[in-house]
């Protein structure tokens, strides 16, 4: 009886033995768990980001991005390979460029002799864009004035446009784009020929405000490959002259056919051609040619107007300047007309555009 009563005791305790050891086991690994998780480092705060819904695809043992969304601050106007190439939902894309050039000479008891002078040229450059799947809307405000003033002499202006253009395009495959849109340029104030006038008068003025001013509308292609270079192709271009000023509405001056005539109408072709070149870091020159060729009348005399500008910067804020400007226009003058500056300013760049990186193998994931 003693070793029965012994037996069911043994088994009795065995049982309960059993049935309490799982808990002590929960028991020990929570509290190993909530260690753990007080002790745990959150690194870079990655457990509370999420991974961007990025559009991949996977070849051999690369993964490959087909659109980097990386949106920056740069210092080039936004075109439409940057527009249509971005993955972010975004329509409207604005850049603005704002610059202040100095000039400025003094002298006392220089041998050589020269007048103080300071001048001052200022000019704003602003990118206003819209996308919409295929379709986009380019819009671009550029001006600027520049005066020189010299000991002895007047106040003479040696900056002075306006040019306003819209585009309208929409992408047909391949970086070609379908492109039709308008372009105005005019100036401010009234231009002398100081040559021929040193000290004028308002008399003297061989140009002003909307004589003239020219308007470009037409049709065609543009080929966009990358931010750095732009061509427009437009074998259907109007081209109309105005000039509003009765006091220059004479034969032959700005094209016109005869006296009193306001307006002038051209039909052609044109060709405008953008190529940016990054020389070294902080140091690109900017090339931009614009061809233009009458139908009507003496197709062979091709309008060509080119401009090349140095930027040269030495931080955010400071930029020396260099711009070359040459114009072919036999309607304004048989000649070759050119002009150049230089100057040290103040620059200011604000606006989005794409970062890419010509590779599209990317280790490091983007994170928001």
């Amino acid at each position: 009886m003693k070793k029965l009563l012994s037996i069911i005791f043994i088994g009795l305790n065995v049982i309960l033995f059993s049935q309490k050891r799982p808990d002590l086991n929960k028991i020990i690994d929570s509290i190993s768990q909530n260690q753990w998780t007080n002790a745990n480092t959150v690194l870079d705060s990655i457990d509370t980001e999420k991974i961007s819904n990025i559009k991949l695809k996977k070849k051999n043992d690369s993964v490959i991005f087909d659109k980097l969304p990386q949106l920056s601050v740069q210092d080039m106007p936004i075109t439409p390979y940057s527009m249509l190439n971005t993955v972010e939902a975004r329509r409207w894309f604005v850049f603005g460029q704002n610059s202040l050039v100095f000039n400025q000479s003094s002298f006392s008891n220089w041998y050589s002799g020269g007048n103080d002078n300071i001048g001052v040229i200022g000019k704003v450059n602003y990118n206003f864009n819209y996308k919409s799947g295929k379709h986009f809307l380019e819009n671009n405000v550029q001006l600027a004035y520049g005066f020189v003033s010299s000991t002895g002499q007047s106040t003479r202006k040696t900056e002075d446009y306006i040019n306003l253009s819209s585009n309208y395009g929409y992408e047909l495959g391949s970086n070609y784009y379908l492109s039709t849109g308008f372009q105005f340029l005019s100036q401010f104030g009234a231009g002398y020929n100081y040559s021929s006038t040193p000290d004028p008068t308002y008399n003297d003025r061989v140009s002003r405000f909307m004589a003239p001013a020219y308007l470009n509308l037409g049709l065609g292609i543009s080929y966009n490959p990358n931010d750095n270079f732009q061509l427009v192709m437009r074998p259907i271009n109007g081209k109309f002259t105005f000039v509003l000023d009765p006091h220059l509405q004479h034969a032959g001056k700005f094209g016109l056919e005869r006296d009193g005539q306001s307006m002038r109408g051209e039909l052609g072709a044109m060709i405008n051609a953008t190529y940016r070149i990054n020389i070294i870091k902080d140091m690109t020159l900017l090339n931009k040619l614009n061809v233009f060729s009458n139908y009507l009348e003496h197709f062979e005399r091709v309008d060509i107007a080119y401009s090349a500008t140095l930027n040269m910067k030495f931080n955010k804020f400071i930029t020396t300047v260099v711009t070359f400007d040459m114009v072919y226009d036999h309607d304004q003058i048989a000649g070759l007309q050119t002009k150049q500056t230089l100057g040290v300013g103040l620059t200011y760049n604000f606006g989005f555009k794409l970062e890419r990186d010509k590779s599209n193998k990317i280790i490091n994931p983007f994170i928001k």
